[in-house]
């Protein structure tokens, strides 16, 4: 049986990024019922608490959307009992292992290289638009399972920004939230307790320099322009967020409203 979730937001200590999505308003008028969906950065570094914390929400999947070179560098996700781990990579909207490799270790003339002039924004842009492009596959399985019987769920990545956040968008798609509400719900991740900890090498001179850290700012924003970008790729592609789903996600009315069922009040 799932246990009720706390009214406040919890403070975990090794997970970053947490949160309850419950609540946020659709069109018509419903809301997401707390307690159905969650997302977070990866759960990697999970201490004690943080894994009773988790373990007493109920959860039936958690989506891990992280790929090897993530799971590498952070570790496998801690083992919840009873709780599906279901790992579906998305790219990376950095272009994986050795553009992070780069950001972690390049001196500031290579990072100047590869992010200067608003190239980092641009990169995150594209990654957006091609993680709604090429990776409807995945979205689907996501939606299907929630549908059928994977809730309460838990999302995640590894800073639970992007590919976390572009999945809760979609989901959120779904069951029709209103865009503004998606959007804000994206954005709370820039909070300061919510945020990646950036790691650069301590070998590299002014590793955590003020111009690196200018030069790195929009790989670790989250900015309305990536969601925007998103959004606009479904109404390019697709025509609109119906056929989106039905005919890039497959998903039948049927199954539609399984999943508000399953989602909303």
């Amino acid at each position: 049986m799932t246990q009720q979730v706390p009214s406040t937001e919890p403070e975990l200590a090794g997970v970053r990024n947490f949160r309850d999505v419950g609540g946020l308003p659709t069109a018509d008028g419903r809301r997401v019922r707390a307690g159905r969906l969650f997302r977070s950065g990866h759960l990697a570094h999970a201490t004690e608490a943080d894994t009773a914390f988790l373990s007493s929400l109920g959860l039936h999947t958690v989506f891990d959307f992280r790929n090897a070179a993530d799971q590498r560098l952070e570790g496998p996700d801690v083992a919840l009992p009873g709780v599906r781990n279901v790992n579906l990579p998305l790219s990376d909207p950095a272009d994986g292992a050795e553009f992070w490799e780069m950001v972690r270790d390049g001196d500031l003339d290579q990072l100047r290289s590869i992010l200067a002039d608003g190239k980092g924004a641009e990169r995150m842009t594209a990654s957006y638009r091609m993680i709604i492009k090429d990776r409807t596959a995945e979205h689907s399985r996501v939606l299907h399972a929630l549908a059928d019987d994977s809730v309460p769920a838990l999302m995640h990545c590894a800073a639970g920004k992007d590919r976390a956040g572009l999945s809760i968008a979609v989901t959120l798609l779904a069951v029709g939230v209103e865009r503004d509400a998606i959007e804000a719900d994206y954005l709370e991740s820039n909070a300061a307790h919510r945020r990646y900890r950036v790691r650069r090498s301590s070998a590299v001179p002014n590793a955590m320099s003020p111009e690196v850290m200018e030069l790195l700012n929009p790989l670790f924003d989250a900015r309305a322009e990536y969601l925007a970008a998103a959004f606009e790729t479904i109404e390019r592609t697709w025509g609109g967020t119906d056929a989106y789903l039905a005919e890039g996600l497959k998903l039948s009315p049927e199954t539609r409203e399984r999943l508000r069922e399953r989602l909303l009040d």
